[in-house]
């Protein structure tokens, strides 16, 4: 498809029918050593989709954003899967002046005639960091009751969640298990951008 990028998908295992990202954020990341505070400094370097969404999500170029749902439009071409609508992950800093899977979503919506459901689920408590928190059982707790799903706009819809870059998976399977059991979601993909390359 013009415009779209090659990509590698990765298999991510969930609570929903099938998951995917669409590549690695990162292609390579070397230590130099630390800088004069002692912090270490690393020469990264980022997939082409990986650029794409840096570019978008904190210099907040949307210029990028035809590139990136042509890619995922394409994808998505390439699956069986019946869906009645694309439902963006809620921003983990909602202070953040691009809500990027949002932004995303109704990118590849456009594309893909798909409707976006921005209320869907959303977040109702505010959670730290979640890339500073390595206990599963911590970020399990923090989590907890952090998101609500309407059952009036997902019930009985079989829903693509969509997030920009997946970490460790915890906040994307939460919400996930919220549209399922709250939302009665009749079923439920999910496709991330790009992922790390370790649980961080």
């Amino acid at each position: 498809m013009e415009g779209s990028l090659r990509i590698r998908p990765l298999f991510i295992a969930g609570p929903w029918e099938q998951g995917f990202a669409l590549d690695f954020h990162t292609s390579s990341s070397v230590y130099l050593g630390d800088d004069a505070f002692g912090h270490p400094v690393y020469d990264t370097r980022r997939t082409p989709l990986g650029d794409l969404l840096y570019k978008l999500k904190y210099r907040e170029d949307r210029s990028v954003l035809p590139q990136i749902a042509a890619t995922l439009h394409h994808f998505l071409e390439s699956k069986t899967w019946k869906l009645d609508a694309v439902v963006p992950m809620p921003p983990s800093n909602p202070r953040r002046r691009v809500h990027t899977a949002l932004e995303i979503a109704e990118a590849l919506g456009k594309l893909s005639s798909l409707p976006v459901c921005g209320a869907c689920i959303i977040k109702v408590k505010t959670t730290p960091q979640l890339k500073n928190v390595f206990d599963r059982t911590e970020r399990e707790r923090l989590l907890s009751s952090a998101f609500r799903a309407d059952a009036r706009m997902a019930g009985g819809k079989r829903l693509l969640l969509l997030d920009d870059l997946y970490r460790s998976g915890a906040t994307a399977q939460t919400a996930a298990r919220v549209l399922m059991d709250d939302g009665m979601a009749a079923g439920l993909y999910f496709i991330a951008v790009t992922k790390t390359r370790k649980h961080a």
